[in-house]
């Protein structure tokens, strides 16, 4: 067992810390090793290509320059969703009905692997609800535009898990008077995304998956006619035949993944908890324990857990921890949900999602000897459970089914320097247009 080290960034303060079992023991590398595949990245993917791994016999070591969940995987919404970013009809509109099956296969594919991972696992903590994912609807308009993907759905792919519900269920249901009806995706559920990591790396470790925590990659490299790449980090080298590169939203940490950045655009995602709510006012909200979004473009999504409202959104101002960001949380929360007025905000923790430019993730080989797998735009816990996976059967050069989230290598965003100014354009447009409705 790994020896208990000071990690080099503590966990972000939230309720996912509050609510987390202790962190598995893990430890830095501090000796040169050879191993057959080596895993940049301890969140969802990295660790899930790593079972894989494991699962095959294959020897395998995962590094991370920071605790196990510490990027986007211990901070996000817990949402177990069975959607991309990109809705099936689009796919279907741009790519023909077969890539679309294939495309909702996938998606659904990612929540059996969160359910069996908790089975596995023995996950009981994590509190993995099978509740299902409502999706609100703020106007009429958007209304009619999300039940007319919900019937397209049922219609060309014969998933008749989605349910339109009236304005009086969602109100009834949600407790706000802030929407005018919704669709139900039964297929989803909730998760406690932090100790769902943990439970993942004591899983792997368990089973002989070494994962050396507060051990950055600083270089990548292979010289000419090396059958092995080269990681040196701070304590010690790491010679394999693979390298998984799962550090998403996260790769710039270090120059030796920074490359892989270039392939998104990180945006700023906040969560707010308050105290645990009066007894009366926590039976009237979110009676049924879902996760719910909402259709405006800069999205709020909201859910209970240990009895607090989380209500979280998407925005492109400010650095991480501002209040300022925080603070128009709060007012947003309590426009939906007058009653929350005078309850006090007890968790305030905010991390970077990894957008892509065709709104779907990225796997692929960016060479011979490097797999990478990143950009969940937000849908995360379920997709970043399963393509970790493919990722690891991608290194050992079996052809996994991607679809389209096979990346031909890499592929710079668009004048990726100027993302930032280009993100706080996009975003105040956005806001603009839910303002007037549009």
């Amino acid at each position: 067992m790994l020896a208990p080290t000071t990690p080099s960034r503590p966990q972000p303060d939230s309720l996912w810390r509050a609510l987390a079992g202790p962190a598995p023991e893990g430890a830095p590398l501090e000796r040169d090793i050879d191993v057959e595949v080596a895993v940049i990245g301890a969140g969802y993917s990295g660790l899930a290509a790593a079972y894989a791994l494991q699962k095959r016999g294959v020897e395998c070591v995962v590094l991370d320059a920071n605790p196990v969940g510490w990027g986007a995987s211990g901070r996000n919404g817990g949402v177990v969703s069975s959607k991309f970013r990109l809705s099936f009809p689009t796919i279907d509109k741009l790519h023909g009905i077969e890539t679309a099956k294939r495309m909702h296969r996938l998606a659904h594919d990612g929540v059996r692997v969160v359910e069996s991972f908790v089975d596995e696992f023995k996950l009981e903590r994590a509190r993995f609800e099978h509740t299902g994912s409502l999706r609100c609807a703020h106007t009429e308009r958007a209304l009619a535009s999300i039940c007319a993907e919900a019937d397209w759905v049922r219609q060309a792919l014969g998933d008749t898990s989605m349910t339109v519900l009236s304005r009086e269920d969602v109100t009834r249901e949600t407790g706000s008077k802030g929407f005018v009806g919704g669709v139900l995706s039964a297929d989803a559920g909730t998760i406690l995304p932090l100790e769902y990591v943990r439970g993942l790396a004591r899983g792997i470790a368990a089973r002989g998956v070494p994962i050396y925590e507060s051990t950055p990659v600083l270089e990548m490299r292979r010289a000419a006619g090396d059958t092995r790449v080269t990681l040196r980090t701070p304590g010690g080298t790491v010679r394999a035949k693979q390298v998984i590169v799962a550090t998403n939203a996260y790769s710039d940490l270090t120059s030796a993944t920074s490359k892989y950045q270039r392939e998104l655009v990180p945006f700023r995602s906040a969560m707010i908890a308050t105290e645990r709510l009066p007894a009366e006012l926590d039976a009237r909200l979110m009676v049924e324990n879902r996760s719910y979004t909402e259709t405006r473009r800069m999205m709020k999504w909201f859910r209970k857990a240990d009895g607090r409202m989380l209500f979280g959104g998407r925005d492109a101002f400010g650095k991480e921890g501002q209040m300022t960001g925080f603070d128009a949380l709060q007012r947003a929360m309590v426009g939906l949900f007058p009653e929350l007025a005078g309850v006090r905000v007890e968790y305030r923790w905010s991390g970077y999602v990894g957008m892509t430019f065709n709104s779907l993730p990225h796997v692929g080989r960016s060479d011979d000897a490097t797999t990478f797998c990143l950009g969940y735009n937000g849908a995360g816990v379920a997709m970043a459970s399963l393509l970790g996976q493919h990722a690891a059967a991608l290194a050992l050069g079996e052809t996994p089914e991607l679809a389209l989230l096979a990346a031909p290598g890499l592929r710079p965003v668009p004048f990726h320097s100027l993302r930032a100014p280009g993100v706080r354009l996009v975003a105040a447009w956005y806001q603009f247009l839910d303002a007037v409705g549009a």
